[in-house]
């Protein structure tokens, strides 16, 4: 029961990250679309997260399918899946020359990523504490059948 409670909480700080990531990539895009930052520094800040963002996510995404948790991998598979496309296809990273072209389409799938994402926080969220609460009642069960109270 206890690798349960490990995988909620790996899960927790991943789903954080993912979030924290795709927040950046959004913030990125609005600074540049009210002219606050210019296009070289947007895309190459944007694309300095998103291998990370494609790894905690693929990873995450298979430890929910390792594990036998349905749900929350039935969330992540569409946009792993969509991941997995954009970079056997190389358009995973953005370019500085076609960022102002595509400024509304990136804005609107990393909108739709951050949706799904926080989604899944709230059912991670309610899995970690369901497993540890069921983990102490475990506990305390326990030593209250040992006899020593």
């Amino acid at each position: 029961m206890a690798w349960e409670l490990i995988l909620w909480l790996f899960a927790f700080a991943s789903t954080i990250a993912l979030i924290a990531m795709t927040a950046y990539q959004l913030i990125c895009l609005s600074d540049l679309e009210s002219d606050y930052i210019n296009p070289y520094d947007s895309s190459s800040r944007i694309n300095a997260v998103v291998i990370p963002e494609f790894l905690v996510q693929g990873v995450l995404c298979t430890t929910f399918l390792l594990t036998w948790h349905w749900f929350p991998f039935l969330i992540m598979a569409p946009i792993t899946y969509y991941h997995v496309k954009l970079f056997m296809n190389s358009k995973h990273l953005i370019d500085v020359t076609e960022v102002f072209r595509l400024l509304n389409g990136e804005k609107k799938y990393r909108i739709i990523k951050l949706s799904c994402y926080f989604s899944l926080f709230i059912i991670v969220i309610y899995r970690l504490v369901m497993t540890a609460v069921v983990l102490l009642l475990d506990e305390d069960s326990d030593f209250l059948e040992s006899g020593i109270h």
